[in-house]
């Protein structure tokens, strides 16, 4: 059984050449960037305040006014929570028997309503929801009460926020923004194929035995 999450599925879709010598081989691994250092550390700080109300360091208080708001969402509230899917896209457990598994940043749920958050620390230039999308389907299939889910992509940097809402009965539709990209990568894993999809990133890629790096 291949095993996914939305960050893999993304890499493959980028290039299945490195997603193959990164993700499977493991002959090559991604530099840690200065970007990812400081994504993460903000995201732990985010965590710690929503869940145990530690202070923000002061290079993070200009984020407080936007955490304040929504902890002032009525519900029960689930930081950093982990979810697993089976194959039959059932809940499971996160870290054993999954087909699919993802950490949504802040969850929360009242009833029959769940508020979804996910920070990001970069650019809301493009912003990308598809993350919300899954992370709503696998907040369905672990939450069997809630029928309605409001999530949005947090751009802490920008005090900006991006909103999506999503209803239980449309999961269906949901799954459709997948159902391409996976067919894809199941064929790869089926025919051993990984062909490369050259990209002005490139230069950054760390496989160098690919015949389009630079």
């Amino acid at each position: 059984m291949n095993t996914w999450s939305y960050s893999s599925l993304k890499d493959y879709v980028n290039c299945p050449r490195q997603y193959n010598e990164v993700k499977i081989l493991k002959r090559y691994t991604k530099p840690y960037t200065k970007e990812m250092a400081y994504g993460n550390v903000v995201h732990k700080a985010l965590e710690n305040y929503v869940a145990d109300g530690k202070p923000l360091e002061k290079n993070y208080e200009r984020f407080q006014k936007v955490l304040d708001t929504l902890l002032e969402i009525q519900g029960t509230r689930y930081p950093e929570h982990r979810m697993g899917l089976d194959i039959n896209k059932q809940a499971c457990d996160y870290g054993s028997g999954y087909w699919v598994r993802g950490i949504a940043d802040l969850l929360i749920v009242d009833g029959d309503t769940a508020y979804i958050v996910d920070y990001k620390t970069g650019s809301n230039k493009y912003p990308d929801p598809k993350q919300l999308k899954l992370m709503a389907l696998m907040a369905f299939a672990h939450f069997p009460e809630v029928q309605n889910i409001k999530a949005g992509l947090l751009f802490v940097a920008h005090d900006s926020f991006m909103a999506e809402e999503y209803t239980r009965e449309k999961s269906q539709e949901l799954w459709k923004y997948f159902d391409d990209d996976l067919e894809r990568l199941r064929n790869s894993y089926e025919n051993d194929m990984w062909n490369p999809n050259p990209t002005g990133l490139c230069g950054w890629c760390p496989v160098s035995t690919c015949e389009h790096h630079r």
